[in-house]
C-alpha cells in the first residue's frame, strides 16, 4: 500500500520530490490528442473520452487492447469549456449494449450554452479478419441513421431543443449527478455556489438552493454517497433522502436531498490542509473513500494524492505521489473497479498532456485486498 501520513504539512514539501517519478503509476499508449478539461465515462471494457477543452473530438479507449477509436465530433458551433457529461439511467433497459450520455455546459459568463445527447453503440468489432473494415463502414452508416454515436439535441416529448440553465447560470466547471426515485433527477452545483435539481422528465427545473460555503465552487469533487463505483448514479439512503458529498477548495459539505419534500439539508465536512487550497483535481469514489490527484490554485500545481474515508470522517495524504504535478484531469474507475485510469490535463508548466496512466485501487485503499479477493472468489464459483 502507498505510504501515507495523516500530518498536515505544507504542499510545498512536494517540490522536493520534483524528480522522484512514482512507482505505483503505469503509462499507457498516448491520447489521439493533447487534451484537459476532458469528461469520461466508463462502458463495459471502454473508457469513453468525450472532449476537453475547446477540442471536439471524442473517442473509446479500450482497456484490454490499449487502443483508440474515434467516435465523433462535438458540432462545430459548440464550445467546450468546463462541459459536465453523465449517463442517464434507463431503468428498464440497464443490460443493453447502448447507453445515453447527457452533455452540458457553458462558458464562465454564462454563454454559449450546450445541451446534447449522444446514444452509444461500441465501435468496437468483435470480428479479427478482414471484413472487420467493412463491417465497420456498415456500422457506421447504420449509426447515423439512427442518430447513434453523434451528439444531437436534447429535445422535449414535442421535439422541441431543450438547453439546461437559465440566462445567468454559469456552468463552466459544473458537475452534476443523476438522483431520484426514478433515476429522472439531474443534480447541478456550479458557480458561484449553487446547486439545482433540473426534472429530465418534465425538462424543468424544480429546486434551487445556495449552498453554504465561502469559496467559489467549481472544477470541483462532486459525488453520491452510493454503491455505484462512478459516484454518478446515486441510491437512496433510506426511504426518501438522498446523500451527495462535496468538496471544492477548503469546502466540504454533507448534502441531504429530501425527494418527498423537494428539501436539501447540508452539513459541513472537514478539509484537512493539504488540499484545502486546491481544485481541478481528479477524484474517484470507492465504495467508502473518495480518493484525490493533483489539483491546482493559481500558478501552483499539486502532485499530491489523498484520501477522505466517508465512514471515519478523516483525511489521509499519502507520501507516493504522480508522477508529475497536474491539474484539469480527470479519473475514472474501470475492471471491476480495479483500477484507476487518469487522463490527460496540465502540468506546472501549463503544457497540455496526452498521456494515460493507470493505477491499482489497492497501492491507495488496502481494504480492497479483501473486496477484490472475495470478488474473484464468487466470479469463479
Amino acid at each position: 500500500m502507498g505510504n501515507q501520513t495523516t500530518t498536515q504539512n505544507s504542499p510545498q514539501r512536494e517540490s522536493k520530490q520534483s524528480q522522484q517519478l512514482s512507482k505505483h503509476f503505469q503509462t499507457l499508449k498516448e491520447l489521439p490528442i493533447p487534451l484537459f478539461q476532458a469528461q469520461c465515462v466508463l462502458h463495459k471494457h471502454e473508457l469513453l473520452i468525450c472532449g476537453g477543452y475547446q477540442q471536439r473530438s471524442c473517442y473509446s479507449y479500450h482497456t484490454l487492447k490499449n487502443e483508440y477509436k474515434f467516435i465523433c465530433e462535438y458540432p462545430s458551433h459548440v464550445e467546450l469549456c468546463g462541459h459536465c457529461i453523465v449517463q442517464l439511467v434507463n431503468n428498464n433497459n440497464k443490460g443493453s449494449n447502448q447507453i445515453t450520455l447527457l452533455s452540458f455546459g457553458s462558458d464562465y459568463y454564462g454563454e454559449n450554452k450546450h445541451t446534447l445527447v449522444m446514444k452509444y453503440l461500441s465501435v468496437w468489432s468483435d470480428a479479427n479478419n478482414e471484413n472487420e473494415m467493412n463491417n465497420s463502414k456498415e456500422l457506421n452508416e447504420l449509426n447515423k441513421l439512427n442518430n447513434y454515436n453523434q451528439w444531437i439535441p436534447l429535445t422535449d416529448n414535442n421535439n422541441h431543443p431543450i438547453i439546461i440553465g437559465g440566462d445567468n447560470d454559469k456552468y463552466e466547471g459544473v458537475r452534476a449527478l443523476i438522483g431520484g426515485i426514478n433515476n429522472h433527477l439531474l443534480f447541478l452545483t456550479y458557480l458561484e455556489n449553487n446547486i439545482s435539481v433540473f426534472d429530465l422528465n418534465t425538462f424543468q427545473f424544480i429546486k434551487h438552493d445556495i449552498l453554504p460555503t465561502e469559496n467559489l465552487i467549481w472544477y470541483h469533487c462532486f459525488v453520491s454517497n452510493s454503491e455505484n463505483g462512478q459516484g454518478q448514479e446515486m441510491m437512496k439512503t433510506n426511504k426518501q433522502n438522498y446523500q451527495m458529498l462535496l468538496f471544492c477548495f477548503k469546502a466540504g459539505l454533507s448534502i441531504e436531498y429530501d425527494e418527498d419534500n423537494n428539501i436539501f439539508q447540508f452539513h459541513q465536512l472537514p478539509v484537512c490542509d493539504d488540499i484545502a487550497p486546491f481544485y481541478r483535481y481528479a477524484h474517484v469514489y470507492i465504495n467508502d473513500i473518495i480518493l484525490f490527484f493533483g489539483g491546482s490554485k493559481f500558478n501552483i500545481v499539486s502532485k499530491l494524492v489523498h484520501k477522505y474515508s466517508i465512514r471515519e470522517n478523516k483525511w489521509i495524504t499519502f507520501e507516493d505521489t504522480l508522477p508529475n504535478p497536474l491539474k484539469d484531469c480527470v479519473a475514472i474507475l474501470s475492471d471491476e473497479d480495479s483500477l484507476i485510469h487518469i487522463i490527460g490535463g496540465r502540468d506546472n508548466k501549463k503544457a497540455i498532456l496526452s498521456t494515460l496512466m493507470k493505477t491499482n485501487v489497492r497501492v491507495w485503499d488496502h481494504s480492497q485486498l479483501v473486496i477484490f479477493y472475495f470478488f474473484i472468489l464468487m466470479k469463479h464459483k
